[in-house]
């Protein structure tokens, strides 16, 4: 990717969504050229010169120094996730020897792991690598992502059955909330990752194929992704409401554990003890595990 056109991007859009009133400056009449803030006010809540700082937004990064790049992120009111994005385009942009781009398949897990997901039985559990394919996952969550266990492709990918597949329209009941906060996970981990073949491979793919997927990649928003509440249709037993935990794996980088536990005595404990058993009557277990086995069977 062009880091000095995701540079300039990044920084512009951000630009483009305070307003002066937000910023606390004060407007003394006269027609405003743009909706959000000039560079040199932004300059000006930095401390530094308006030339420095459109050279910035111009995609050179090259020498920054990051009480510059705080001063910055103050101005723009970047949250935790943009303020990281930041110094990761930076970092980029600094790098003298980059590391060629190689096209390495997923590895599979280490045992360990398949171990600790196994263990966790009474919550959907899965392993996730920064290009969104679930390379690993317990009974429950290959049965909660069945849907896109359908097809004979693996690893299994988010972003493509968000924006792919007509059934995630289905299983996702906030489909436009999926779709954003997919695609901020997405450009978070572009940046994090500039050079991974894989991840721009993906993206080229979707902004090829999906125009939801292009116009939100336009929009350069980057989300953390490590806590909340998601909810799901899901085909067999119905709505599910889930709490999230995701935690990324040091001694697997890149990959990341995410677990869905319900809470007890809700509906959606009810449904997830369902789930299981119809998880179980269809071994769907070994379907997500094997590629070389059928897909799992439409309902």
């Amino acid at each position: 990717m062009d880091n000095r056109a995701e540079v300039r991007e990044f920084l512009s859009t951000r630009r483009g969504r305070i307003t002066p009133e937000q910023a606390g400056i004060e407007l003394y009449g006269g027609r405003r050229r743009v909706p959000g803030l000039r560079r040199d006010e932004v300059a000006r809540l930095a401390g530094v010169s308006v030339d420095y700082y459109t050279r910035l937004e111009r995609g050179n990064l090259s020498g920054v120094s990051d009480s510059v790049l705080d001063a910055i992120a103050r101005a723009l009111e970047l949250d935790q996730a943009e303020h990281e994005h930041l110094y990761n385009l930076t970092r980029a942009a600094n790098t003298s020897d980059r590391k060629r781009a190689t096209n390495t398949p997923t590895p599979d897990v280490k045992p360990v792991l398949q171990h600790l997901l196994d263990a966790i039985t009474a919550a959907p559990a899965f392993i996730g690598n920064n290009r969104m394919d679930i390379v690993a996952a317990n009974t429950l969550g290959f049965a909660l992502y069945a849907d896109m266990y359908r097809g004979a492709a693996r690893p299994a990918n988010h972003s493509r059955f968000i924006f792919l597949d007509p059934r995630a329209h289905n299983f996702y009941p906030d489909w436009d909330r999926a779709a954003n906060v997919n695609v901020a996970i997405l450009r978070r981990e572009a940046g994090r990752n500039p050079h991974d073949k894989g991840i721009a491979e993906l993206v080229g793919e979707l902004s090829m194929r999906s125009d939801e997927f292009r116009t939100r990649w336009a929009t350069h928003n980057v989300r953390r992704h490590y806590s909340g509440a998601k909810s799901f249709l899901h085909s067999v037993v119905g709505l599910l409401e889930l709490n999230y935990q995701a935690m990324e794996l040091e001694d697997n980088p890149g990959h990341t554990l995410t677990v869905y536990p319900a809470i007890p005595g809700s509906p959606s404990e009810e449904a997830l003890k369902l789930l299981a058993s119809w998880a179980a009557t269809e071994n769907i277990g070994e379907f997500g595990r094997n590629p070389r086995m059928q897909h799992v069977k439409p309902q």
